[in-house]
């Protein structure tokens, strides 16, 4: 009999797992971020609101068995709670990325000390650009995806970098209307990945279980695996069906005020497993 989806282990190519994190960062939401960046206009989310989804977030990584540090908030930043964009985090080190968004290429440098501290290998991108947002780590490769905010150049660059730690980087195209490679997609188990339908359509989960995120829950793509649970927008009650019927332990949090910042549950936080 084979293990349930909630038990089952993915490992990287240096052999570690890739969904089992003890430790974790965050930052706090600015009360700028009621003016993040957005590729179209559903609304302007509350400060209250955030910092209320965020409150919620943290308390489920915490409960999923992850230790969090939580970073203080830059006004000067207003997308800075998004900390997976300027920054990878492995067990083997960091690498520091440069954000293919103007108002945020200051980021990098504001996580670059914290990094420093927790890390004995810290890389930085030495040219081009890339996002947090467009690399999914699996089990066979890291997937880059080419998007609006990150270039071949930065993924280039990324690949080497990703050498560096131990790792194998894959360039992939992004469909031109999809902001992130990870707003389509999510890594559920060493075989199995959520996605969007237009991004299923791609090929580039051949050889992957693909399932299908649910007629009007596109967004629901964007889950987040942590330990033995899976994080979905309480919003999705469709695809948080799906998912538990065959076995994940889901935990709903809530992201109706995030998305309106084009926003998801894995760009909120840097995971790995500490030594």
């Amino acid at each position: 009999m084979s293990e349930p989806p909630s038990a089952i282990t993915c490992r990287s190519t240096s052999g570690r797992s890739l969904l089992r994190f003890n430790r974790g960062i965050v930052r706090s939401p600015a009360r700028s971020v009621v003016d993040g960046l957005r590729a179209s206009d559903r609304g302007n989310p509350t400060y209250e609101g955030v910092k209320a989804e965020h409150d919620a977030y943290v308390a489920a990584l915490k409960a999923a068995g992850v230790a969090i540090m939580i970073l203080p908030a830059l006004e000067a930043f207003p997308d800075s709670m998004f900390v997976e964009d300027p920054a990878l985090t492995f067990s083997e080190g960091a690498i520091l990325f440069r954000p293919g968004a103007q108002s945020r290429s200051g980021e990098a440098g504001e996580i670059a000390p914290i990094l420093r501290q927790l890390f004995g290998k810290l890389l930085e991108l030495p040219c081009g650009f890339a996002d947090g947002g467009d690399v999914l780590v699996t089990p066979r490769n890291v997937m880059i995806g080419l998007s609006g905010r990150t270039d071949r150049v930065g993924a280039e660059a990324l690949i080497i970098c990703l050498a560096e730690l131990g790792h194998e980087g894959l360039i992939v195209e992004t469909p031109d209307d999809v902001l992130h490679l990870k707003t389509a997609c999510s890594l559920l188990d060493e075989t199995t990945v959520l996605c969007t339908p237009q991004l299923a359509g791609t090929g580039i989960f051949d050889g992957f279980r693909t399932l299908i995120t649910p007629d009007g829950e596109e967004a629901a793509a964007n889950a987040l695996r942590v330990n033995d649970v899976v994080l979905v927008g309480s919003d999705f009650a469709k695809t948080a069906q799906m998912l538990g019927g065959l076995g994940y332990q889901i935990i709903p949090v809530p992201t109706s005020q995030i998305s309106k910042i084009d926003a998801g549950l894995s760009c909120m936080s840097l995971r790995w497993q500490a030594n």
